[in-house]
């Protein structure tokens, strides 16, 4: 029997191990999409407990505990640090199959040497010792990313934003580069017109462009993309339930803003009017500039519409969804592409139902300009974990080419989550050592050595142009 979490956890196999040890493990890490805070990072922040580092903002954890029967207050309320971490020390036991058992103790052993099972008796010894060396300067957040051998980390910032966090940390000549990413899921929304209102009006004041007709809502957002580009981001990303590709004249975008701008309500085709037009222009902007643009599709989010109130997004009640984006999907590439204006692109699904459809619609817009053009990216929130990578891996080299994938990334808000690459790294060594030893791939260890380097970190590097 192997004891958990031992050297050659995930590895199943001589050839794996292998794979792991000469090849996979020593590579610096490419984040190219995460929720990472640039003012931490530019202040190089210190947290005076593992709570704040490890329980704070962080939905996966919060969804457990409250399936595990924890009070809210233990998850987003006011009890004490302390009274959290006992609380989700004691709900780990329970989280055994979930990859957050995984995660939980890869984190504790990889940046605190913790060898022993997190539960409700552990619980006060590693609470202290995490807390201890948390208020050691080797343990500030630029000192967490350099111990992962962070190679560049891509924030995840609204056109609104002002990357002011961003331009200290190129003032500070910090050596691991932390670039901005497009995020303009905001002025897209114009479901509540006083919401989006209020996001025009901060666009006006941030650019200093009065905004009273469509063009110059356009004028503005692309000052902003403009200005993000001069902050070396190089990359957009988009959180959609599904792509929007109606088709749409100009007159009915202007005629669509006007109304909205007004505090009119919208039905559902002008908004779905007002989104697919929206999306090309992005998507053009993201091309001239030589940019990655990244689509997210597939949540389902904000189903709990009682404490959406209470405690606003992002805070645990989001799902899968069952959207049908097929012909969509193909429609808003193929625009793209027949204008000749279509970016390196990544698709990422949130239901494993689209795995194959993601891995065949990337075929169909791969035009030999690039190699993978067009991803299928990284198993994605809910399959972020063993069989979702797994599946993720195995439709890509079934329909596609897994040696040119552009590999993991973290979508944390937590600068302990970096172990998630190790996680990823072992599990694909796994799927080539399996495969070798059982003769199903030649056992030609330099090639295939080369494949796992690439996957983990240079076609990522060469594809981002970094």
């Amino acid at each position: 029997m192997k004891t958990f979490l031992d050297e050659n956890f995930l590895l199943h196999n001589k050839t794996a191990v292998q794979l792991y040890y000469d090849y996979a493990e020593k590579m610096p890490i490419i984040d190219y999409h995460c929720h990472l805070s640039p003012q931490q990072i530019a202040n190089d922040a210190r947290f005076s407990t593992i709570t704040q580092v490890w329980l704070y903002g962080d939905h996966y954890k919060w969804r457990a505990m409250r399936t595990n029967g924890v009070s809210e207050m233990y998850c987003t309320g006011n009890a004490s640090d302390k009274e959290k971490f006992l609380q989700w020390a004691a709900t780990v036991p329970y989280t055994l199959r979930n990859p957050l058992y995984h995660w939980t103790h890869l984190e504790l052993k990889r940046y605190f040497g913790i060898n022993d099972i997190l539960n409700e008796h552990s619980a006060e010894k590693i609470y202290e010792h995490c807390n201890a060396l948390l208020n050691q300067p080797d343990y500030s957040v630029k000192n967490l990313l350099r111990k992962m051998n962070v190679y560049t980390v891509c924030t995840t910032d609204d056109p609104v934003d002002t990357l002011e966090y961003h331009q200290k940390l190129k003032a500070d000549s910090f050596e691991i580069p932390i670039l901005p990413a497009f995020r303009p899921d905001n002025a897209m929304n114009v479901a509540d017109p006083e919401k989006f209102n209020a996001y025009v009006k901060k666009l006006e004041s941030i650019t200093n462009i009065s905004i009273s007709s469509f063009d110059d809502f356009l004028y503005a957002l692309q000052n902003r993309h403009d200005f993000f580009a001069s902050m070396g981001c190089s990359v957009s990303d988009h959180g959609l339930e599904e792509i929007y590709a109606e088709d749409f004249t100009g007159s009915e975008i202007d005629s669509i803003f006007n109304k909205v701008h007004a505090g009119k309500h919208l039905n559902e085709v002008e908004q779905r009017k007002f989104k697919s037009a929206m999306l090309v222009h992005f998507a053009e902007w993201d091309w001239e500039k030589g940019w990655v643009q990244q689509y997210h599709l597939g949540a389902l989010r904000n189903n709990n519409t009682r404490m959406l109130k209470t405690l606003g997004p992002d805070t645990g009640w989001d799902s899968i969804g069952d959207f049908k984006y097929g012909k969509s999907l193909s429609k808003f590439l193929g625009k793209l592409d027949n204008d000749d204006r279509l970016a390196k692109t990544i698709l990422y699904n949130l239901n494993p139902a689209d795995n194959e459809l993601m891995a065949t619609m990337i075929g169909n817009f791969n035009d030999g300009s690039v190699a993978g053009k067009i991803q299928f990216g990284a198993a994605w929130w809910f399959l972020d974990q063993k069989d979702g990578m797994v599946k993720q891996m195995n439709a890509l080299s079934n329909m596609g080419l897994l040696s040119r994938f552009v590999g993991m990334l973290t979508d944390s808000r937590s600068f302990l989550s970096y172990p998630r690459h190790e996680y990823f790294r072992r599990i694909l060594c796994n799927l080539f050592g399996e495969e070798i030893e059982n003769g199903e791939l030649p056992n030609d260890i330099p090639w295939i050595g080369k494949v796992i380097l690439d996957i983990c970190f240079y076609n990522a590097k060469n594809y981002f142009n970094w």
